[in-house]
């Protein structure tokens, strides 16, 4: 029996999810795909050409948050994300379920992301391999305070007591709170370099513009969450005098300003523990 579901939240790119979905089909696990609210043919083509794979079509875009539902869905102990444009090996699954029995403090496994054509690792992975944080003893690997989704899986009892990714961040950068929530609640993520994720990035993505100018938001936002309130001013007017010659920034800024109200009512403070984890990797 499988200990380990696929989720993929999608939108719009259904030729790059017929790939995904061709590669995973030969792993034999659960599949749910959680569509957001495509205006593509995603959702019947599913249906029509993988009956197998279970299928929840939203009617809005729900962003990072879309995955949240497919993890509900989930029955197995152990859920592993893909884009619409990544895979996994096939090793990847019976190497993490032995890791997860093996070390119950680990929450999340962040696996080494081999980029597409070119077979080259992505630098994310280079980063996590050398942490600040080094390898506890009770951890199969460096432990790190961020990942990235596409090559992440999850031991999903601590994805639902987190609360999953958050809602106010939308997309872009969500799995650096999602990390920092983790390690509060007692989990840990940790880096395993032999646990292989494949990526080939999608042609349809948002302009390098439009992706930076989420990024800082999100960055700014997730500080804002869970930072002490010196540290999260401190960032504000960072950006605010960034701002002044940068129009990303400016953007930026303004986005984060909006979303203000939503921050007031789901801040709170990370233990001392976390700050002083992250005081070292940043």
């Amino acid at each position: 029996m499988a200990e380990t579901t696929v989720v993929i939240a999608t939108r719009n790119r259904v030729a790059e999810l017929v790939h995904t979905l061709s590669r995973l089909a030969a792993l034999d696990v659960p599949i749910v795909v959680v569509d957001n609210g495509s205006s593509d043919d995603t959702v019947g083509r599913l249906r029509r050409d993988f009956p197998q794979v279970e299928v929840l079509a939203l009617t809005r875009n729900a962003g990072a948050t879309a995955r949240n539902m497919g993890v509900r869905r989930a029955r197995t102990p152990y859920v592993a994300f893909c884009d619409d444009d990544s895979w996994w090996a096939p090793d990847a699954f019976d190497r993490a379920a032995e890791l997860f029995a093996r070390y119950p403090r680990l929450g999340l496994l962040a696996g080494r992301t081999v980029v597409e054509p070119e077979g080259r690792t992505d630098p994310i992975c280079v980063e996590m391999a050398e942490s600040a944080l080094g390898t506890p003893p009770d951890l199969p690997g460096p432990a790190v305070l961020g990942f990235l989704c596409c090559a992440a899986i999850v031991r999903r009892a601590a994805f639902l007591k987190v609360g999953g990714f958050h809602p106010v961040l939308f997309f872009r950068g969500e799995e650096r709170l999602f990390s920092w929530d983790l390690a509060a609640e007692g989990w840990a993520c940790a880096y395993v370099d032999d646990v292989v994720a494949y990526h080939q990035p999608s042609r349809s993505r948002p302009t390098s513009s439009a992706g930076r100018r989420t990024a800082l938001r999100n960055d700014l936002l997730t500080t804002w969450l869970r930072r002490p309130l010196p540290v999260a001013v401190g960032d504000g007017f960072a950006l605010a005098r960034r701002a002044l010659a940068d129009g990303d920034c400016r953007a930026a800024l303004a986005a984060a300003v909006c979303r203000l109200p939503a921050v007031a009512w789901h801040r709170h403070r990370l233990p001392r523990e976390v700050e002083r984890q992250i005081a070292l990797v940043n």
